[in-house]
């Protein structure tokens, strides 16, 4: 599956992309009509610790799903938002069964 990553004012490096594509590549597992996903990395301007932002949205067939996370590192964000976007995946998926 291809993912657009875009780091917001800063380099991502290629440990911490290629990291997020292999947690990406997961969803395919659980719903194979993945269009394409775009993942938005940003860090927040604070003193709080949970400053890195990890924003998802992955697009299939008449939907898209969109997760956005605040953590403290990016690795941390992204495996959150796979597991929540593993379960919007899941049950878009029952729902069409259910109606076919």
């Amino acid at each position: 599956m291809k993912v657009n990553t875009q780091s917001v004012n800063f380099n991502a490096d290629k440990k911490l992309l290629d990291f997020i594509q292999k947690r990406m590549d997961k969803l395919e597992l659980f719903y194979d009509k993945v269009i394409q996903s775009d993942v938005y990395l940003k860090v927040e301007n604070t003193s709080d610790k949970e400053n890195k932002i990890f924003e998802a949205k992955v697009s299939v067939p008449g939907d898209s799903f969109v997760v956005k996370k605040q953590c403290k590192t990016f690795e941390e964000g992204a495996d959150m938002a796979v597991s929540s976007l593993e379960r919007q995946l899941i049950k878009r998926k029952e729902k069409l069964r259910a109606h076919s």
